[in-house]
């Protein structure tokens, strides 16, 4: 995964400057585009879907995901879901962190996409 341009402006400031970040509530959404640092993609929309809560453990350079993260059962297709990132809202707000799903996968009506505890991982190299 890899860092947003907002998340890097911010860590940054809070480093080097002592501006002042609070680490926020973190939220995971879907895409079924490539997603970028300047935060584009394109967000799966309808049938269900709506960012999902996720909590994160860290252990020195590694975080993961410290509980499954389950979404709706999707009442319409959302297509082929293919990236990911996390945000600090639940709508809207600002992307933290993105990248490549390690397989995309198709979400039909009545599927219900999930992420196990662990499966989300995010490293400082």
């Amino acid at each position: 995964m890899s860092y947003s341009d907002y998340l890097e402006n911010k860590v940054q400031a809070h480093v080097f400057s002592g501006t002042a970040y609070t680490s926020p509530t973190l939220y995971v959404g879907l895409f079924t585009s490539a997603t970028a640092d300047d935060g584009s993609g394109t967000e799966v929309s309808g049938g269900a879907y709506a960012r999902q809560a996720m909590s994160m453990s860290t252990t020195g350079d590694s975080s993961t995901n410290s509980a499954a993260v389950e979404y709706p059962t999707a009442t319409a297709s959302w297509g082929t879901v293919t990236h990911m990132a996390i945000y600090d809202a639940a709508s809207g707000g600002n992307m933290l962190a993105h990248g490549a799903l390690t397989a995309s996968k198709i979400i039909d009506s009545g599927d219900v996409f999930r992420f196990p505890s662990g499966d989300v991982d995010i490293t400082l190299s």
